[in-house]
């Protein structure tokens, strides 16, 4: 076996939780269940690292079935990347027979038609999505298996998640070779990502709920209370504007926890108003700008604002269509012709 294989081997049972070793190793399936009793599971990962190394030495691993183990480790942890979502389209609306196999030789090949120093890696799970995993090369030097990109595509929709390596020349060389081997017409980035996998598909597959506001808020109505009973009326209403709150964003946000993004954008457009007589604009074009948010969770952080007090209730919808946002991004883009990657507010 090949002392990079070894070492990449070592490297990736040295990141797995020690009591999750085994089962991890079990999933891998290179190792017989002979042998992977004769490992001492209990001792330090170290130990056991080398341990693994030895008996993959006698089975002869190459880079193939180190790859394999790298994508059940990424598979089982998807939160250790950052993910961005990115959607295709046909030039028609009809829809085509998947093959795997088809699709695994024209991603192949359109890949390595362009650069030849790169390995591929494929694995089918349960749920119509097929991860793959590239390692990266130049025309001089060896794939670097510590600098992967990382694709989960579902084969019934046009939606791919991927996590690029640091090398982001090569994405544009990724995007060709999806679009072939699936055979759209182009894939654009949604400018949506997290490291949270799992919220992204909820939010582009619809399977998270979201009401939207459609209505304003109502004002607190002023009225003549009597001195003496003032701090009741204080706390009274002080009570009643906590539920308003609970129930506008039980109505805006949903009963569920929130998807977890991290990083959402979209261009905002809209029309300079100012007195006529102050001639301020001669032209009469829009005022155009770039919202960007940020934050570790950023939906959870949007609907903590009122309860907080930092904000009014109900939001803005600027603020609590997000997840719609990403699902209908290209109709609005297609409609208002603005350019791509970007959320677009109509």
């Amino acid at each position: 076996m090949d002392e990079t294989v070894a070492e990449y081997i070592r490297r990736t049972v040295l990141k797995i939780p020690r009591d999750e070793i085994k089962t991890m190793l079990q999933k891998w399936g290179f190792l017989s269940e002979t042998q992977l009793q004769t490992v001492n599971f209990h001792q330090i990962k170290e130990n056991i690292s080398q341990d693994v190394v030895q008996l993959c030495e006698e089975n002869s691993a190459d880079i193939k079935q180190a790859a394999v183990l790298d994508i059940i480790y990424n598979h089982i942890y998807p939160n250790k990347r950052v993910w961005s979502v990115y959607q295709m389209n046909k030039t028609g609306e009809e829809t085509e027979f998947f093959d795997l196999t088809e699709f695994k030789k024209k991603f192949k090949r359109r890949l390595r038609s362009a650069l030849k120093n790169v390995t591929i890696n494929f694995r089918e799970y349960e749920d119509n999505a097929i991860w793959i995993r590239i390692a990266w090369g130049t025309p001089y030097t060896k794939p670097n298996q510590y600098k992967t990109s990382y694709v989960v595509y579902h084969s019934q929709t046009p939606y791919v998640f991927i996590s690029a390596s640091v090398l982001k020349s090569n994405l544009p060389l990724l995007c060709q070779a999806l679009v072939v081997a699936s055979n759209y017409r182009d894939i654009r980035e949604m400018e949506l990502r997290s490291h949270s996998l799992n919220s992204l598909k909820d939010i582009v597959f619809k399977r998270y709920s979201q009401n939207f506001q459609t209505y304003n808020p109502r004002p607190l109505q002023e009225r003549n209370v009597a001195p003496e009973s003032a701090d009741l009326r204080i706390i009274q209403e002080n009570r009643n504007e906590k539920e308003r709150i609970q129930r506008v964003n039980q109505k805006v946000f949903g009963d569920g926890p929130q998807p977890k993004i991290e990083f959402a954008q979209y261009k905002l457009e809209t029309m300079f108003k100012s007195d006529p007589k102050m001639d301020v604009l001669d032209k009469k074009e829009p005022f155009r700008c770039l919202v960007k948010f940020s934050s570790p969770h950023l939906l959870e952080s949007l609907k903590s604002l009122a309860p907080a007090g930092m904000a009014d209730a109900p939001l803005s919808p600027l603020l609590t269509c997000i997840p719609q946002k990403a699902r209908n991004y290209f109709k609005i883009r297609e409609k208002k012709g603005f350019f791509p990657g970007s959320f677009v507010s109509p």
